[in-house]
């Protein structure tokens, strides 16, 4: 065709799109729609990756540079920002200091970086501040706390005042917004920190991270907040034994911090963010932290993330394609007179072609214009929400022409393929049948239908049974398997729209002449089953991959108690006293009818509790049953990756490694009410077993010959006073006691055994409260758990107080959405195959009127035409639904995981089919589509003119 044939063919279409004005706006939301959505996330994506100079900024403020102390006597491994990851390496085992890590270790950290950085350097310190306790209006609130001089342009862009002013006086002090909404507090309000509690601070300034907006944060003005509560929770020493440490690097005139520059302070346990690094990054291999990364793995993308979004993306494509599909079929089929004209005047197929194409054409590009034109406004309009969502603010609106026309280009695209099947039938039409505006039946064709089930095979066999590697790979053999699958069902439609039509023999009139219909005129019931089928084997492949999902989260979710017990959790570690008579008074106050209470006491060995943290208690396994990749006796022993895979997956002693609540630690002591309450146990054997004197097993494989062994742990308490080896000398010491044990089975393994506490006392451990437990009759409501949780935050808000729920599922209301969403999306491509089958139909109901139908017939026969679509697309779009889904969910199962932590291949892939949403689908739908079909039809016949 000439560009003169093309400039008019494009007239046409526009001017008919320009016509059929309800026709043209359902196709152009139908390719807006997603073009807005993609668009937008790219607009917000772009927009919250900052430039370099903006991360400069948003790290450092004003500042040359953020230092960080890593540990003294260590070296460091950082990315060029250092608040992206790294850390500390102390002195390998064996190995001599380096020289850097003996000054290191022998220099304060403030004192060696004035010593390495240009002369003239002024730090400004940046401390990372005490968790504390603050009062609120309610009660008490847990609160972050740093220091910084908000009168100091040095901050702006790190931390800003964004309501009031600076604190400048003594005991001021600038709160985050996430602080004064949680606390209820307001500016000019007063607040006393835990700790310092003849010392109110007055809250002068809302200020803001603009990289962590949802940080609850108190800040205090240089000297005045950190070292007192440092002082106040844990004594006098402020050492930078272990790194924490920060300040703001501010250079003087000519100078630079270059990579180089940053190498070398790694080298003294010092890290650096520089903002000459931050604008000219070194090459990722010059980075020792993205080598090392690199070589274990863990510095690419998430594979499975990826293959994810790519076949989501790839199958909304397609179905925005399907979707689109009978619009411009519709428009075709009332455009028979036009093009027939068109043919007749001298055009041939391919001028037909090209106004239908055409019409593609202009609302493609129409759809992806008012889509990229529609996000851009939308994400300005809605940035402060988004921003608020996000957690950080956007360095700017950063509009990206190439990725906005990219993303235009598929919709015009889109808009196109959508109008290509419709344009070449639309060109075999015969010039004389669109004239007179007959139509002719032709059979369906035979090797069509075969090359579709060949290619659904294919495309299955691609999708579930082919073995690719990374993420484009993965991504071709789920994508493009399911693609083909369900583009393989759709060459298959016309076949089995005709074995669909045998069924009519059994039906009565309405339905039969309805399925008798679309058999006949296949070229309109073929895109609209198809476009039903594309909705729904999308909401149905979403709903069983969620469901999947959730099953194995229920599968994998262990209860710490049994269900509907109430829990607080207030644990006395070393230096730290908590009011439990309160805070056991508050609950039971709280929550009606409670029940019992059981007091667990935390076992612990060692004679050096209160200074540091203690030894532990656990029971240990007999040797016979054993993991051999967990022994430890076998730590010596050398495996390579493959062999401890092997190992994990396929030793039946490495399957099902139950996993203990932490609540009082492994083997925790308690009376009968312990047993009751944590375990759900109410056996009398074991009751007077454990006021015997014996441990109470919950795990049958723990016992051996009616005892079990208990390893008690004792860290050293000799220490080095030498900063390159802060650990204890030696190596943990640990010794073993028997003791008569009983096996009970518990409602809940939240531990493995159980002990008494003069039992607990005869063995040499000691004790101290873990908390309580309490199991009311009937599972407290949600207020009354938020009562209990606010009466004892106003006490103490380190300690929780929860309810044993069970899993509790987050995937129904997805579930409902989904099946919500596939209803309406089949239902409008129903309706557009239905009001074209009741404009091709007017010569037959016509024929029926003549012969003494009724005014019901018309309205029974939409409803079930349209029902009849429904039904077979959803039958279709179920059917095809399944193969993406388990596609994805094998492809999961079959990730190789890291060895090194214990982790393998799962030994199958997780599925579940939700058949109530399915069942919903494959029946409501059609039934609703009938009944919708019915009430908006009229009833009245308009006759018109009957052709010869």
């Amino acid at each position: 065709m000439s560009l003169r044939s093309w400039r008019a063919a494009m007239r046409i279409a526009r001017r008919d799109a320009t016509r059929a004005k309800g026709r043209s706006a359902l196709v152009l939301a139908m390719i807006a729609l997603p073009v807005l959505g993609v668009a937008g996330a790219d607009v917000m994506y772009r927009s919250g990756e900052l430039e370099p100079a903006e991360q400069a900024v948003r790290v450092m403020g004003t500042a040359d540079g953020l230092l960080h102390s890593f540990g003294r006597g260590t070296i460091v491994l950082q990315p060029p920002n250092a608040e992206d990851g790294g850390w500390g390496a102390p002195v390998e085992e064996g190995k001599k200091p380096t020289a850097e890590q003996v000054r290191s270790a022998k220099t304060d950290p403030a004192v060696l970086a004035a010593e390495l950085l240009p002369p003239g350097t002024v730090l400004v310190p940046f401390p990372q501040g005490e968790s504390a306790s603050a009062t609120s209006k309610e009660g008490r609130l847990g609160v972050e706390t740093t220091e910084a001089d908000l009168n100091d342009p040095i901050w702006r862009g790190r931390l800003n005042v964004v309501e009031g002013r600076a604190p400048g006086g003594a005991h001021e002090i600038a709160a985050t917004r996430a602080f004064l909404d949680k606390s209820g507090l307001h500016l000019g309000d007063r607040t006393v920190l835990h700790g310092l509690d003849g010392t109110p601070f007055h809250i002068t300034a809302v200020a803001e991270f603009p990289g962590e907006l949802g940080a609850v944060t108190l800040i205090g003005r240089p000297g005045e907040l950190v070292a007192p509560l440092h002082a106040a929770n844990r004594g006098a020493d402020r050492s930078d034994r272990f790194g924490g440490d920060r300040w703001l690097v501010r250079l003087p005139h000519g100078a630079v911090l270059d990579w180089p520059k940053v190498l070398e302070l790694n080298k003294y346990g010092l890290g650096l963010t520089s903002r000459t690094v931050l604008t000219d990054p070194p090459p990722r291999a010059q980075v020792p932290y993205y080598v090392q990364m690199d070589q274990h793995g863990f510095g690419g993308a998430d594979t499975v993330g990826l293959v994810v979004v790519g076949t989501v993306v790839g199958m909304a494509l397609l179905e925005i394609v399907l979707l689109a599909g009978p619009a411009f079929a519709v428009g075709a089929r009332r455009s028979r007179r036009q093009l027939g004209l068109l043919a007749a005047g001298g055009g041939d197929r391919s001028h037909v072609r090209a106004v239908v194409l055409g019409g593609g054409l202009v609302l493609g590009l129409a759809g992806a214009v008012v889509g990229v034109v529609l996000a851009i406004a939308t994400v300005a309009v809605l940035r402060p929400w988004a921003e608020e969502a996000a957690g950080q603010r956007f360095g700017h609106l950063d509009l990206q022409p190439l990725d906005l026309l990219c993303i235009a280009l598929i919709g015009l695209v889109t808009g196109l393929l959508a109008a290509v099947v419709p344009a070449y039938q639309a060109a075999r039409t015969d010039v004389v049948e669109a004239l007179t505006g007959r139509g002719s039946v032709r059979p369906p064709s035979r090797k069509l239908a075969v090359v579709g089930l060949v290619v659904v095979g294919i495309g299955a066999a691609l999708a579930l049974l082919g073995t690719f590697t990374g993420p484009a790979g993965r991504t071709l053999g789920t994508l493009g398997g399911s693609a083909l699958a369900e583009l393989g069902m759709i060459a298959c439609t016309p076949m089995l729209v005709g074995m669909f039509g045998r069924l009519g023999r059994h039906l009565p009139l309405s339905p039969r002449l309805a399925l008798r219909d679309a058999v006949r005129h296949r070229g309109r019931t073929a895109p609209a089953v198809a476009a039903v089928m594309a909705a729904v084997a999308g909401s149905v492949a979403v709903g069983i991959y969620t469901a999947s999902s959730d099953l194995e989260q229920r599968q994998q979710y262990r209860a710490e108690l049994p269900a509907g017990s109430v829990r607080l959790m207030a644990d006395q570690g070393p230096g730290k006293t908590v009011d439990l008579t309160a805070l056991r008074s508050a609950v039971e106050r709280s929550v009606p009818d409670i029940g019992p209470r059981a007091d667990p006491l935390t076992t612990q060995y060692g004679s050096n509790c209160q200074e540091r943290s203690c030894g532990w208690v656990e029971v240990a396994v007999p040797k016979e049953l054993r993991c051999p990749v967990r022994d430890p006796d076998a730590e010596g022993v050398s495996m390579s990756t493959d062999q401890v895979e092997r190992i994990l997956r396929e030793d039946p002693r490495c399957a099902g490694d139950p996993t203990y609540g932490s609540m009082a630690g492994y083997v925790p002591a308690g009376d009968a009410t312990v047993l009751h309450n944590m375990f759900g146990v109410r056996d009398t054997a074991a009751e007077q077993a454990l006021a015997e004197g014996k441990a109470v097993v919950f795990d049958r494989k723990l016992i051996k010959d009616g005892k079990i062994t208990l390893d008690l742990t004792e860290e050293p308490t000799e220490t080095k006073e030498d900063v390159l080896n802060p650990m204890p000398t030696g190596k943990p010491v640990m010794h073993h006691v028997t003791v008569d044990a009983v096996y009970s089975k518990p409602e809940t393994p939240a531990a493995q055994a159980l002990v008494s506490p003069e039992t607990a006392k005869r063995l040499g451990l000691s004790t101290r409260p873990a908390g309580s437990v309490w199991r009311p009759a009937a599972v407290p409501s949600d207020g009354a758990e938020q009562k209990a949780s606010a009466a004892v935050a106003k006490l103490d808000d380190a300690v929780a107080v929860t309810v044993e729920r069970g899993y509790r599922s987050q995937q129904t209301l997805t579930g409902l959405a989904l099946t919500g969403f596939a209803g309406v999306v089949a239902l409008g491509a129903a309706g557009i195959a239905t009001g074209l089958a009741a404009a091709d139909s007017q010569r037959d109901l016509a024929t029926l009127a003549a012969v003494g139908a009724t005014g019901g017939i018309r309205r029974r026969l939409s409803g079930f035409q349209c029902g009849v679509i429904a039904a077979m697309g959803t039958v279709l779009g179920t059917i095809c639904g399944v193969i993406p889904a388990v596609a994805l969910r094998k492809m999961e199962a079959s990730a190789v995981y890291d060895s090194q932590y214990g982790m393998t291949k799962p030994a199958h892939a997780v599925i579940a089919f939700p058949w109530a949403d399915l069942a919903v689908t494959l029946v409501g739908l059609p039934l609703l589509a009938v009944v919708l079909a019915m009430v908006f039809t009229r009833s009245r016949l308009v006759l018109g003119r009957r052709t010869a």
